[in-house]
Order: structure tokens, then C-alpha cells, then sequence
């Protein structure tokens, strides 16, 4: 799975030059073989830190994204889902030190900054992510 998510992400990034919520949908929902419209991933277009203004992460708002999607399908009820996403946040907040951009990458988006600058994070947050469904789902 770690090894997946390594070169799907690099994939995403490097080839496809997509933003971490977008590459976050894109990975779980092959990971847990789901179809995720075409419409939905042009949603998150501008979730990486609200359009690079460095609010919430795209990790976690793909994440979310995602996480509607998959707990509705598998028929659980609007309260399990939003309880399953506070939790998620929550639990991110733990691991990562914080839900915003704004302190995950703190220069920020500039023109000289490296490109996808946040791989490593968005592996280990997609790790994180993946892990934490599978632990809410085989309850």
C-alpha cells in the first residue's frame, strides 16, 4: 500500500500536475476501487489551502470528499458520515500538527518554491487517510 501510494502520488504530481486534494480522491478511491466522477475531481481544483490562500489542507478536504462518498455507497447515515469526518479531522490534526496549509507548508505557494513541494506530506496524510478509513469501515 505505502509503496502505491509512493508513485501514484509522484505519478499524480510529476505527470499530471494535479493539487493534493485532487491526487488525495484520486488515490483513495483506487485504493478502495471506487469510481469517483469526473465532475467531483474538477470540484477540488482549488483545494489545495482554498486556492493556495493556505487555509485548510487539500489533504484533509479530499480526504472528507472522499469519505462522503465512500460511507454513503457503503450505506451508512448522514450523522455516521459527519461524525466520520469530524473524527477524521480531528484525528489528523493529532498526527500532523494541524489542519491548515498555512502551518503544514509555511512558505506558502511562491514561484520559488520547488515544485510539489508537499509530496512527502501528501503520502503520509494519504497513508494516514487510508488507514483511518479502513479502521472506521471494519467495525
Amino acid at each position: 500500500m505505502k509503496e502505491y501510494i509512493t508513485k501514484r502520488v509522484h505519478e499524480l504530481y510529476w505527470k499530471e500536475d494535479i493539487n493534493c486534494a485532487r491526487t488525495a480522491l484520486v488515490c483513495l478511491s483506487e485504493l478502495f476501487e471506487i469510481v469517483i466522477e469526473p465532475q467531483t475531481i474538477w470540484s477540488a481544483v482549488g483545494l489545495h489551502g482554498a486556492g493556495g490562500y493556505r487555509a485548510q489542507c487539500g489533504l484533509v478536504e479530499g480526504t472528507l470528499m472522499f469519505i462522503g462518498i465512500y460511507l454513503h455507497m457503503i450505506g451508512k447515515s448522514e450523522d455516521e458520515i459527519v461524525s466520520a469526518c469530524y473524527n477524521f479531522a480531528s484525528a489528523f490534526d493529532r498526527e500532523f500538527g494541524s489542519l491548515r496549509c498555512f502551518e503544514l507548508r509555511p512558505t506558502g505557494f511562491s514561484e520559488s518554491d520547488p515544485p510539489h513541494m508537499c509530496e512527502n506530506l501528501t503520502c503520509n496524510g494519504i497513508g494516514f487517510a487510508y488507514q483511518y478509513i479502513l479502521g472506521i469501515t471494519e467495525k
